[in-house]
């Protein structure tokens, strides 16, 4: 099993602020707009370096996706920031009609998204977010796993033409991946080869799921890892090519287990190479008020947890 540390902890949010300020330098089209979340967005740094190129447009999140499609118009980059749950299901009708059905290159980036934002509850704490924009015609999907693949993905998803959703999170978390490093939409990130089970896991997920090839290495049981930061296009190259290796198939995400990550790579599967597999998500709930922690134990998305999946699927060979 590959070793991977990490020298700090990091919220993936501030990877985006990073990112967002870095794609602002190399890009003077790039734009900003935030529905009043500036510093829970980590904005700070792009408004401070481009005042003029920065939009409040206070708490009218189906007006900022208008005004960011209208922007696209004239050569901009707009990037639009706010919680993922008023990202998406506040204003699923303006992204439909006014940015994905348009093909608009408009950014949507999507802060504060699944359990760990903790204390604030279900209400905040969407868990539909992937399934909701992945079935958007033409809509790019990415799910970075640290601050490090967060910044790196701003910055590609600056250069992309298209729309794309972005989503990250609140809670500080191991930040592993390089800061050097080359995001590929679209291109799986292989972490350990194995031959036993293949663990695929996206977003705040892929920590553990190395944590539990660790653990699986102790009880004898080979893991292939591997990060998926691009839910849509999906590398379903690398999916085949690990599952055919193994023969079985964990997938790990916070997120609902309907139509999230397992349901694509599922997909993937059913077409082209029907494999046991197990899921590692939200079964089908809402969640709750607690700490990141508690709710990330108490809904089974944790290292643990992929290691009893990992078991099972393993005896489903």
């Amino acid at each position: 099993m590959k070793k991977y540390t990490f020298t700090e902890s990091k919220d993936t949010r501030s990877g985006f602020g990073a990112g967002l300020l870095e794609a602002g330098k190399q890009n003077e089209n790039v734009v900003a707009l935030c529905a009043d979340l500036i510093g829970s967005l980590k904005m700070n740094d792009f408004i401070n370096e481009f005042p003029e190129r920065f939009f409040q447009i206070g708490i009218a999140e189906a007006n900022m996706m208008g005004i960011a499609a209208g922007l696209t118009i004239g050569g901009k980059i707009p990037f639009t920031g706010t919680f993922a749950n008023f990202s998406t299901g506040r204003v699923y009708d303006q992204i439909r009609q006014s940015i994905a059905y348009s093909n608009k290159n408009v950014k949507i980036a999507a802060s504060h998204a699944g359990l760990t934002l903790g204390e604030d509850g279900a209400t905040h704490q969407i868990l539909e977010d992937i399934g909701l924009m992945k079935m958007l015609p033409g809509m790019t999907v990415i799910n970075p796993c640290d601050y490090n693949q967060t910044k790196a993905a701003t910055i590609a998803a600056a250069k992309f033409d298209g729309p794309v959703y972005l989503r990250f999170g609140r809670p500080v978390v191991p930040n592993f991946t390089p800061a050097d490093q080359t995001f590929e939409i679209g291109k799986a990130v292989l972490l350990n080869e194995g031959a036993d089970v293949t663990i695929i896991a996206t977003g705040h997920l892929v920590w553990e799921a190395i944590q539990a090839g660790e653990q699986l290495e102790a009880l004898g049981i080979d893991a292939e890892i591997i990060n998926i930061h691009t839910i849509k296009p999906l590398d379903a190259q690398a999916i085949l090519a690990s599952v055919k290796k193994t023969g079985c198939v964990v997938t790990a995400e916070e997120h609902n287990r309907l139509g999230g990550l397992g349901d694509s790579v599922a997909q993937v599967l059913a077409t082209n190479l029907p494999t046991p597999q197990e899921f590692v998500a939200v079964d089908d709930s809402f969640g709750e008020s607690g700490t990141p922690a508690q709710l990330m134990e108490k809904y089974g998305l944790n290292a643990a947890a992929i290691v009893a999946a990992a078991q099972k699927v393993i005896n489903r060979k």
